[in-house]
């Protein structure tokens, strides 16, 4: 590798650590080509799959450059900083260099906007379409949409791509209205709507001949930067599960604000980006994709924010005590998800478990309860009688105190790739 080239990755990867957007659930492109590489039940970008392995891609910009002067953005046209491109074949190069070295196992592909939108769309369109036909490569592919690019450029993209994505950047139009003028959320949901007709579409198509090709076959999926403008968890929560319902989004991410600049519209420099904050969303995120929430259980105008203390499915719980306790041996498997401390996997064996008897708390514990926590919310066979009823505050100060929050000071500083 030329030291040329080696400076920009450094510039270029370390631009991309912004974008949390990169997880590759859903990818099944497989090797039926005699090429390289193979997406099925793969992951990419140092991240987990469902299965628990860690995985790792290669993730840059093709460029630094850009016409936009969004104020949370490193890469905003006014800030002093290094800038570098990569050329199409730099980047095709790089890609099955690494991949045949075993670092990666697929490409993370974002950018910033120069010239125009279409400009920088066709030089993607043209790397993975590179990578696609010319090296045969099968490995796992993210691309970013550019806001305002051509249906035509798109729609090509989506042949080569596995997932596609483009950054809604802020909860609110207000919000972003207050920290990039030149944008809206009207240029992400434009390209989000027509890639997801064409999925329907081509899924359409597929059913009646085989041999039609997949178009974005892991779906698509955005990012919210959080922190930087004053919306509620309400806002943003709210916004997400809009999101999800109107484009069939496969994630929503929440990328807690790292201040760069000392702009007083958003928080100075050195002040922590909200961590807790941002796990707290992902949490609400997970309830309502998978324990049947919605939204407006969780967060609405008398609770517009998450508790910072406790996960929001005990602060539901707390404010729902009405419901419980509830018989772990007779209830439905949609209310035992609602429990604090038990989870998917627990609800799912607890209902068979409970079909050759009666359960006990050593049982409940085995299966993988977290009993500590869901004690003050259910009985079975051999709960021990309770005398009083507690309150909401006590029930959480007990479980408070039986636990050790993961959240102690650590160092925060972020692994570098290359």
């Amino acid at each position: 590798m030329s030291e040329r080239i080696r400076e920009k990755l450094n510039i270029l990867a370390d631009a991309a650590k912004y974008d949390v957007s990169c997880s590759s659930s859903g990818g099944t492109r497989k090797n039926d080509n005699k090429g390289l590489g193979d997406s099925h039940a793969s992951g990419i970008c140092h991240t987990y799959t469902e299965d628990g392995r860690c995985v790792s891609l290669l993730k840059i910009l093709l460029t630094n450059h850009c016409i936009f002067d969004c104020a949370y953005c490193v890469s905003r046209k006014s800030n002093d900083i290094e800038r570098a491109a990569f050329t199409v074949e730099e980047v095709v190069e790089l890609t099955m260099n690494f991949y045949r070295r075993n670092y990666i196992e697929g490409l993370f592909l974002s950018s910033g906007i120069f010239k125009n939108a279409d400009f920088t769309m066709e030089r993607l369109l043209r790397v993975v379409k590179k990578l696609r036909l010319e090296e045969r490569f099968n490995g796992y592919i993210h691309l970013k949409t550019i806001p305002g690019a051509s249906d035509e450029l798109i729609r090509e993209a989506g042949m080569y791509a596995d997932r596609m994505s483009i950054n809604l950047e802020m909860p609110t139009e207000s919000g972003l209205k207050l920290l990039a003028p030149d944008k809206s959320h009207q240029d992400v949901i434009k390209p989000l709507g027509f890639v997801q007709n064409q999925i329907v579409q081509f899924k359409e198509e597929r059913k009646l001949i085989r041999s039609v090709p997949k178009f974005v076959p892991a779906g698509q999926s955005t990012q919210m930067v959080i922190g930087a403008t004053p919306e509620t968890d309400k806002d943003i929560m709210h916004t997400a599960d809009a999101f999800y319902r109107n484009f069939s989004l496969k994630r929503v991410y929440y990328s807690g604000y790292i201040p760069i600049s000392n702009d007083s519209r958003m928080p100075i420099l050195g002040t922590q980006p909200p961590l807790i904050r941002e796990n707290r969303l992902y949490q609400t995120d997970w309830l309502m994709r998978f324990y049947g929430f919605h939204v407006n259980e969780l967060l609405n105008d008398a609770n517009p924010h998450l508790d910072i203390d406790i996960d929001p499915k005990l602060s539901w719980a707390l404010r729902n005590l009405q419901h419980f306790p509830v018989d772990i041996n007779v209830a439905a498997y949609k209310v035992i998800l609602r429990v604090p401390g038990i989870g998917v996997g627990s609800a799912k064996k607890i209902v068979q478990a409970r079909k050759f008897g009666r359960l006990r708390i050593d049982q409940l514990q085995k299966i993988g309860v977290a009993y500590n926590r869901a004690k003050h919310f259910i009985k079975c066979a051999d709960s021990p009688y309770q005398l009083k009823d507690y309150q909401s505050t006590q029930i959480k100060s007990f479980i408070l105190a039986e636990s050790q929050s993961k959240y102690i000071k650590h160092d925060t500083s972020q692994l570098i790739l290359f």
